[in-house]
């Protein structure tokens, strides 16, 4: 069996590697370009220039610092694509703490094994998709949830 020295590799003839992290770089790019777009969510008729994205971002990043969340916990995001789910994605990366990916066509049975699989400490996720109640099937598996969200549980 091999022995290997790094964790990655790099052919000679491609663009060289980033020698930095993803919040460093985003940082970086933000400084440089401040008033260059660096998001548009067409669905939500919403766009962020990398000055706001790196501000949003530090603000989401600092809630969950307040919240108690620390590098290396695990924190779940159940949604389809949108700005938030990248704010929650750039936000965790700058701490340090392990974004979860829930996929948005989970029922409740594969959602509750993702969620005792993944031990994750928090979630995110949106209300609802098609014909899943995310808030209800989340509210079944964990009963507590039930009377903060002041929503009827449906069976799915």
């Amino acid at each position: 069996m091999s022995t290997i020295s790094a964790s990655y590799y790099k052919r000679d003839d491609g663009p060289p590697l980033l020698e930095t992290t993803i919040p460093l770089h985003l940082h970086n790019i933000g400084a440089r370009f401040p008033d260059q777009e660096a998001v548009v969510s067409v669905a939500q008729k919403r766009r962020l220039t990398y000055d706001q994205l790196t501000r949003e971002v530090d603000i989401l990043a600092r809630g969950l610092l307040a919240s108690g969340f620390k590098k290396g916990d695990r924190v779940g995001i159940w949604s389809t694509n949108n700005l938030e789910w990248l704010l929650v994605q750039l936000a965790t990366a700058r701490i340090g703490v392990i974004l979860v990916t829930i996929n948005p066509a989970y029922r409740i049975k594969e959602l509750a094994y993702a969620l005792e699989r993944s031990e994750i400490q928090g979630l995110f996720l949106i209300p609802n998709f098609r014909r899943s109640d995310y808030v209800a099937m989340v509210s079944k598996l964990v009963p507590e949830l039930h009377s903060a969200t002041g929503r009827n549980i449906s069976s799915n």
